[in-house]
């Protein structure tokens, strides 16, 4: 975090709130379908103390999504749950690329820094060397 306290009762989209009958209410199924579908890992909410599921804002969308793939476009549930597999991959995966290229930016902006001291250290009574072209040019140089 950046320094700053987060409020413990600030409520995210990742925040366990709903019991399972609110769950199944928001998300247009049946408590059942909700309960099958924690068996077979396709939407894993958090659990209370005592057992009981708890589902975030984010779980109840994904519910919604595995429903509209299984019934609007005829996607079985093992074709769901790779799908649902792959996408977290996916999000895993862009995150480590903004990572590593934070840290390559970072180590960009070092060598810079870096740079710019060795070329600060050089001597001043030197003179850098420029290539002199042949020219056909004649000097006559008398003493």
């Amino acid at each position: 975090m950046d320094g700053r306290r987060r409020n413990p009762y600030q409520l995210t989209d990742e925040s366990p709130v709903y019991v399972i009958s609110i769950a199944a209410q928001l998300s247009g199924l049946h408590p059942q379908t909700l309960r099958q579908y924690d068996r077979l890992g396709l939407v894993s909410p958090d659990r209370t103390a005592g057992r009981g599921r708890r589902y975030s804002a984010r779980d109840i969308e994904l519910l919604r999504t595995v429903q509209q793939l299984s019934q609007d476009e005829g996607i079985n549930l093992a074709g769901i749950k790779r799908i649902i597999e792959l996408e977290n991959q996916v999000t895993a995966l862009q995150q480590r690329v903004a990572e590593l290229s934070a840290a390559v930016d970072g180590a960009a902006v070092a060598m810079q820094q870096r740079e710019a001291q060795v070329h600060a250290s050089y001597r001043r009574d030197l003179v850098p060397y420029q290539d002199v072209q042949q020219t056909s040019a004649l000097v006559v140089w008398r003493p």
